[in-house]
């Protein structure tokens, strides 16, 4: 038996707008954590205090705890001041802090043109140096950030992914995998090509898979993304953390998706499926 332990999770915004219809529909799929990226139709990063002490009471009355703050933090100009990021990833951490999470998702900044991505090698360098500065403040307040690979940023490859992260080189910065966006940026096999590089780095998982012909999203399993190899590799590892649901089924937008409560039904399903084929815990 592994001594791998997944978790599941779900981004509560791809079910509904509303918080405590979010909680509802994970109450009723079993599953008992939220990835933390919007309620009431606002980013995690605009609800104010108040509304953060609401979140946290609704999710303490459904049993369901914060896994993660899904923000938006890194999603943002390379050119534009790194102060900004900076701001909003201190937010970040009070949120956490209130909601009862220590990790953050972040992403590794737009280059100036993002017509293509094959001149996005230059920009390795001011990119790492940027997220450097994130990672500080996040050991000096005691939190893990899970850096995603995105479509349009600057770690959006296997190879460069892996750059941003031993330029770093910080235990406070983890990989967060996510093998949809790997597909729609055209790597094949990213699981079979990837593991060795970016393996010993991932703190997180994202459950989203494509299809590589027309980078439609589809669930887990019956895309381009290598799910099951990338959970029996997890496995092989002994990961112990979270997989996180976000599917897309029904929108996949430049910053959120949707996928409705019958879409992430699915979802669910589709991901038990997989790993009910996996030796974990």
């Amino acid at each position: 038996m592994s001594e791998a332990s997944f978790t599941i999770s779900a981004f509560g915004d791809e079910i509904a707008a509303d918080l405590e219809d979010q909680l509802r529909v994970l109450q009723e799929l079993d599953i008992a954590f939220l990835e933390l990226r919007g309620a009431w139709g606002k980013n995690v990063l605009r609800l104010d205090d108040d509304e953060v002490a609401r979140v946290r009471q609704t999710c303490d009355d459904y049993g369901v705890s914060v896994s993660s703050i899904g923000s938006p933090v890194g999603k943002s100009p390379l050119l534009d001041p790194i102060e900004n990021e900076l701001a909003n990833l201190a937010r970040a951490f009070e949120i956490g802090d209130r909601v009862g999470t220590r990790s953050v998702r972040i992403f590794s900044f737009y280059p100036p043109d993002t017509s293509t991505n094959a001149h996005y090698d230059q920009y390795v360098d001011e990119s790492a140096s940027r997220l450097a500065r994130l990672a500080e403040l996040a050991q000096r307040e005691g939190f893990t950030l899970m850096l995603e690979n995105e479509r349009h940023i600057v770690g959006d490859n296997l190879e460069r992914s892996h750059a941003l992260l031993t330029a770093v080189d910080s235990p406070n910065l983890l990989f967060l995998w996510d093998p949809a966006n790997f597909v729609v940026v055209g790597v094949e096999s990213p699981t079979a090509r990837g593991w060795d590089l970016l393996g010993e780095h991932v703190g997180y998982v994202h459950i989203k898979d494509a299809v590589a012909a027309d980078g439609s999203m589809c669930p887990a399993g019956e895309g381009d993304g290598q799910v099951a190899d990338l959970l029996n590799r997890l496995s092989a590892r002994g990961y112990r953390g979270f997989l996180a649901l976000e599917p897309h089924l029904v929108v996949a937008g430049h910053s959120t998706g949707f996928s409705g409560a019958d879409g992430m039904a699915v979802a669910a399903r589709a991901l038990r499926g997989l790993l009910a084929g996996i030796p974990v815990d």
